[in-house]
């Protein structure tokens, strides 16, 4: 609301029953507004509205109005939103918007471990205390499981969804493994790649791809899978403190997303990520290839005394890669091997920031 007030546009929250009403008429509604932005939120909510903003958009460019008049915001991929409704492919620009990154935050007291514990979403990261925090996302968990799921495709059991999530996050960063995920469900191998398709559409789950090298090498094929945010990885497990999370055995693994998801939330445009894995045991966490080519290697340590393992060694001899990185949780930038800088995360956000596709 106070966006819209700055910029003297109109804003409709769709979940606000006051507002829909004023779009039982899109048509009339809208093409009144053709000289404000109309922001409209949770747009997901209804569907069928896509359909009435293709004609709106197209009458507009007709009259001359090109872009910047409508800003759809809600909580799912735009995959997703197409499935609700009409198609607008060609009238939007998609811009994904995900939590709060440790460069926003980084003026914030102890803010690298309040955005690693709490997560990103802004009244998590921001609460009072961690129980206040914890207790925000446990309640985010279950209304998201409860209400909004259902709109985003076939009805799913709140509770089964509930108990994969928690599956995800036990096994996170870790290979994904259908047939071992549906045993421990008691359901299929198909049904939880649908269940993985869906949160990962919401924005919820990263499935990190293996990188195809043509190295000679028999690699791993499987992808990685990530609950994105770090606070929820931590609630869906029941640890609501720093204490709680360093004494749990999904630390190291929760660091390692974590620093993954700082780092692609700003990378260059056509940035594409991947990890390095062969059978043999060479293997790097984060592989980054540029849209000129170029490639980094990035290695994830959550020791303040980080060592570099044999398998990076071999699998930066068969990459060889433009730059190598060892980030970890201190702050001194220092070489670790030849051609490889130990470095903290948030200045390795800088340089990516700052680097030209």
């Amino acid at each position: 609301m106070e966006l819209a007030n700055e910029l003297d546009a109109i804003y409709l929250d769709l979940e606000d029953r006051r507002d829909r009403v004023k779009l039982e008429e899109p048509a009339l509604f809208l093409g009144s507004c053709k000289d404000r932005l109309v922001i409209l939120d949770e747009v997901h909510r209804i569907p069928e509205l896509f359909q009435d903003l293709r004609g709106i958009i197209d009458r507009g460019r007709r009259e001359g109005l090109r872009t910047g008049r409508f800003l759809l915001l809600g909580s799912a991929s735009l995959d997703l939103l197409r499935q609700a409704g009409e198609t607008l492919a060609g009238r939007v620009a998609h811009v994904e918007l995900g939590p709060l990154d440790l460069i926003e935050v980084s003026e914030h007291a102890d803010a690298l471990q309040h955005l690693w514990v709490r997560g990103g979403y802004p009244d998590s990261f921001l609460a009072n205390d961690d129980e206040q925090s914890f207790r925000w996302r446990q309640d985010f968990i279950r209304t998201f499981l409860e209400r909004d799921v259902a709109l985003f495709g076939p009805r799913l059991p709140a509770e089964t969804l509930g108990r994969f999530w928690t599956m995800l996050a036990h096994t996170h960063g870790q290979l994904l493994n259908a047939s071992q995920l549906a045993r421990s469900l008691g359901s299929s191998p198909q049904t939880v790649s649908r269940y993985v398709d869906l949160l990962v559409d919401l924005l919820l789950v990263r499935r990190l791809p293996p990188l195809f090298a043509n190295v000679g090498k028999r690699l791993v094929k499987s992808p990685r899978v990530y609950v994105r945010d770090s606070g929820q990885v931590h609630a869906l497990l029941g640890l609501a403190n720093m204490q709680d999370v360093l004494g749990h055995p999904v630390a190291g693994a929760s660091w390692e997303g974590f620093v993954i998801e700082n780092l692609l939330a700003v990378a260059p445009p056509r940035t594409d990520a991947a990890f390095y894995r062969t059978a043999a045991g060479a293997e790097i966490d984060l592989i980054l290839t540029f849209a000129n080519g170029q490639r980094w290697a990035v290695e994830i340590k959550r020791s303040l005394s980080p060592r570099l393992e044999r398998g990076f060694h071999h699998a930066r001899e068969d990459l060889e890669p433009d730059q190598a990185w060892l980030v970890y949780p201190g702050h001194d930038r220092y070489p670790k091997a030849e051609n490889v800088e130990a470095i903290s995360l948030q200045e390795l956000m800088t340089l990516l920031q700052t680097r030209k596709p």
